[in-house]
């Protein structure tokens, strides 16, 4: 993505879906057998013994019933996991999601041209909200840039759930709706939705077929600033969002039937942390010092497609100087829409309720960033190392030495080589990378030895990730099964249920939950999958790896401060290894 092109009039964004292979099911055999290596470095023998005969008789018995099954779903469908992907990784979730779902980051603007500075921040939303209406008219004409893996096109269907796209709650599951359209396809809405001090805007975006210009859509912000500042702030019902998802449809059902009108918002503003819809699927927030952040919504998209909108803002900003250097007349068009809410006491204190529980649970998150600066990817390159691995296992590293226990490790890996495909799990603390991560604690061990077990990781952890992006990874495949026994009425394998599965990470256990945002400019963050985790999102470049790491406050086991410190310390025991090996 570091030197992707945005714009090509030569190939349309959609234009290989149709033709993209299918997701395949992976073998059998080598699912189970790559998931008893991933559950090794956590049991001891007599563990390991009574696993592997659970994996065998799985294997010989029920699980190859349930693989038959799901080959036969994955002849019907083009892709045998979206639908139950979609249903169990989000929308079957009762959590609110505003925080323990959603993912979000900090806009890069500030590494150039837009310095944290009081009063400018209509001026430059007005300029960042123009480009993000541009990056929505290259999906509108199909003119987006096509994003390939060398000459292997990639599946685009993700970016039309960027913008008019907003989740729905429901009692048991909640729902999806998207507005978006091509304009082969016909017209599709194009208003933007700005909150701001707990009340709700709204105004077209276009104007006699035309994207509203940076000095007219500053005329619109400012006449909401106006009235905001001089009139009482509202009730915030977008708190709401951040509830328990059941609570907050019987909320909705009951008292705000009217609510999903904001399905097709693009983006909102808010400089108050509640005030943001956590169901949308993009919520631009700018504050009041001119910088700017993201929350979204992860159930209809990854972060790769947050990345490259906002990787393509912060390089057009780059390029105009953070300045809009054209026309600065302002057409006569209509004024923003306030939203008003007729609300009885009832709502009233479930807003009330809202704002509580978001406090309390975000009061309880600690979060760092930093920005490595001693070295990157050029120097990583130059050890003939993979970026990528080389800060994974260095996270392995700081854990084992931090926890005295390899942690067990979800790292997103992509699918999209195939037809709706979006990630696949990739697991990090493999027996190779903890016999690595014991040789650098053993004093006994030689430099050379630990040279020879790290690029044994390397290699280990390159395998296996590019088994995942090609469609054969095992998560996956094991949640398949187990969901093709829950629908056939079947009891509960007892490869689920036994501890090493739970142990190793399986069934969103992972206490490491980490992501490769890229190789921009683009950073994210996202909460632990589980109180005793962390969450380890990071982006690399040539002179810097960017690092934001997350954990509960209220655990007494972890600490994102010291697990980046421990972090650092295994960055430079790691190149020290690299010239060792070279004496």
């Amino acid at each position: 993505m570091e030197n992707q092109m945005f714009e090509s009039n030569e190939e349309r964004t959609f234009q290989y879906q149709d033709s993209l292979p299918p997701l395949p099911v992976p073998s059998l055999e080598e699912s189970l057998m790559k998931y008893l290596d991933a559950v090794k470095p956590f049991l001891n023998e007599e563990e390991l013994q009574r696993s592997t005969e659970i994996v065998k008789t799985f294997g010989e018995g029920i699980g190859k019933q349930l693989h038959q099954k799901l080959l036969e779903r994955a002849k019907v469908r083009r892709n045998w996991l979206e639908d139950w992907w979609l249903l169990s990784a989000y929308l079957d979730v009762r959590m609110p999601s505003m925080l323990n779902v959603n993912f979000g980051g900090p806009a890069p603007y500030l590494e150039h041209y837009w310095l944290p500075k009081e009063g400018t921040q209509l001026e430059r939303t007005a300029i960042a909200v123009f480009y993000m209406l541009q990056f929505w008219k290259l999906l509108r004409k199909q003119r987006l840039a096509v994003h390939k893996a060398g000459s292997v096109p990639l599946d685009m269907d993700q970016f039309r759930m960027l913008y008019c796209t907003c989740k729905i709650p429901g009692v048991t599951r909640d729902s999806l709706v998207s507005c978006f359209k091509t304009e082969a396809e016909g017209p599709c809405p194009s208003h933007l939705v700005v909150l701001c001090r707990g009340r709700v805007f709204i105004f077209d975006t276009e104007y006699d077929h035309h994207i509203l210009t940076p000095p007219e859509l500053f005329r619109q912000l400012t006449d909401i600033r106006k009235r905001c500042d001089n009139e009482p702030e509202g009730p915030g019902v977008s708190a709401l969002t951040s509830e328990e998802r059941t609570h907050w449809a019987k909320v909705k059902q009951s008292e705000l039937n009217f609510v999903y009108y904001f399905q097709i918002c693009l983006s909102a503003l808010t400089g108050n942390p509640t005030i943001r819809w956590g169901d949308k699927s993009y919520n631009c927030l700018s504050f009041a010092n001119g910088t700017f952040g993201s929350n979204c919504d992860h159930s209809p998209y990854d972060a790769m497609v947050m990345v490259s909108m906002c990787y393509y803002i912060d390089q057009t900003i780059k390029s105009v100087e953070g300045k809009w250097k054209g026309s600065t007349a302002v057409r006569d068009f209509a004024w923003p829409e306030e939203l008003v809410f007729v609300l009885d006491q009832k709502v009233l204190n479930d807003i009330d309720q809202a704002k509580q529980q978001y406090y309390k649970q975000a009061s309880d998150v600690q979060i760092v960033s930093y920005a490595f600066t001693a070295f990157g990817k050029s120097l990583i390159k130059m050890k003939k190392l993979h970026p990528d691995i080389f800060v994974q296992l260095a996270l392995q590293l700081a854990y084992y030495k931090f926890h005295g226990r390899p942690g067990s490790c979800y790292e997103t890996a992509t699918t999209r080589r195939f037809y709706h495909g979006r990630t696949e799990t990739m697991r990090p603390c493999t027996v190779e990378a903890v016999e690595w991560c014991r040789a650098m604690l053993d004093p006994a061990v030689s430099n050379v030895k630990r040279q020879q077990l790290m690029m044994k990781s390397f290699a280990r952890h390159h395998k296996l990730m590019t088994d995942c992006q090609n469609g054969r990874g095992f998560d996956r495949h094991l949640l398949g099964l187990m969901l093709i026994a829950k629908e056939e009425g079947l009891p509960v394998p007892e490869l689920y249920l036994d501890a090493a599965f739970t142990k190793s990470g399986g069934g969103g256990n992972f206490v490491l939950s980490t992501s490769l945002v890229g190789y921009t400019t683009v950073l994210g963050a996202v909460l632990p999958m589980v109180h005793s985790g962390y969450g380890f999102f990071y982006r690399i470049r040539d002179d810097r790896i960017v690092v934001a790491c997350s954990a509960w406050k209220s655990c007494p086991e972890t600490d994102a401060e010291e697990l980046y410190k421990g972090l650092v310390q295994s960055f430079y025991e790691m190149i020290k290894l690299t010239t060792v090996a070279q004496l």
